[in-house]
């Protein structure tokens, strides 16, 4: 059964679209990475899954009772807030000592709890973070380029730590991602959009697809040598090979 199904999606804001079309779905236990330039739609897509943003067209569908953990693009936080992890974890609702330390020894940051977020390393922020989503047990997590700022062995560490976590908890993921090395390693699917899917598939089939490299060029292909992911979900092969029919990439997504 399919946790989110979008069918015939279109978003626009002020009357310029930047959706077109868009018929997805993601089951439980799949990672999903969805790729795409600057200004393709890819955050308005993750909020129209959600429900942030409306369609202009078509409708998702969410499995009911759905519980959907996110860790955003990046939060803005006050430095001169005092705010140890401990209460940034009990925000809104309030957790349990026990249950703190359990998600941060979870997503690998023991000894953080008492420390305040301001003074978190990027790594050690981005697992705060996702031990924020992970307390909700969701069905399914929603990362919206969860290792920006991160290097390339902090990255490949995260992506690691997310196998770990669909392995073990059974739940779906979804990310949107610029780091291309890792995602044709961290992913079972790949959906490349540009205004609409471009292409999707199998890691290495995305690569090899005509539409996948006019955007992104040929030298994205390799997979990042501190990360290999294990494929254990087979899945068809969709590539519509009609990249001429992509909107231009002045198609400027709100969010970026």
């Amino acid at each position: 059964m399919s946790l989110i199904v979008a069918e015939g999606l279109s978003v626009s804001y002020g009357g310029r679209r930047v959706l077109t079309g868009i018929d997805f779905q993601i089951d439980r236990g799949e990672i999903v990475t969805i790729v795409g330039p600057n200004g393709s739609g890819k955050t308005s897509f993750l909020r129209a899954l959600l429900g942030v943003v409306a369609p202009t067209h078509g409708r998702v569908t969410r499995a009911r009772g759905l519980r959907i953990g996110y860790v955003p693009q990046r939060l803005h936080m006050d430095p001169g807030l005092p705010l140890p992890v401990s209460r940034f974890l009990s925000l809104p609702r309030r957790q349990s000592r026990q249950a703190i330390a359990d998600v941060l020894a979870r997503v690998g940051v023991p000894d953080v709890a008492s420390q305040d977020m301001a003074t978190l390393s990027g790594g050690q922020f981005q697992r705060v973070l996702l031990a924020r989503a992970l307390l909700t047990r969701p069905d399914i997590l929603m990362l919206d380029e969860p290792t920006a700022g991160l290097d390339q062995p902090g990255v490949a560490a995260f992506y690691r730590l997310i196998e770990d976590v669909r392995r073990d908890m059974g739940c779906a993921v979804l990310s949107v991602s610029h780091d291309l090395h890792v995602v044709m390693s961290a992913s079972d699917r790949v959906v490349c959009i540009n205004g609409h899917i471009c292409c999707e598939g199998a890691p290495h089939i995305v690569r090899e697809a005509p539409e996948y490299r006019a955007l992104f060029g040929l030298g994205t292909g390799g997979a990042l040598a501190l990360y290999q992911h294990s494929h254990d979900h087979v899945h068809d092969e969709n590539c519509d090979h009609t990249a001429d029919h992509a909107p231009d990439k002045e198609h400027a997504d709100h969010a970026g």
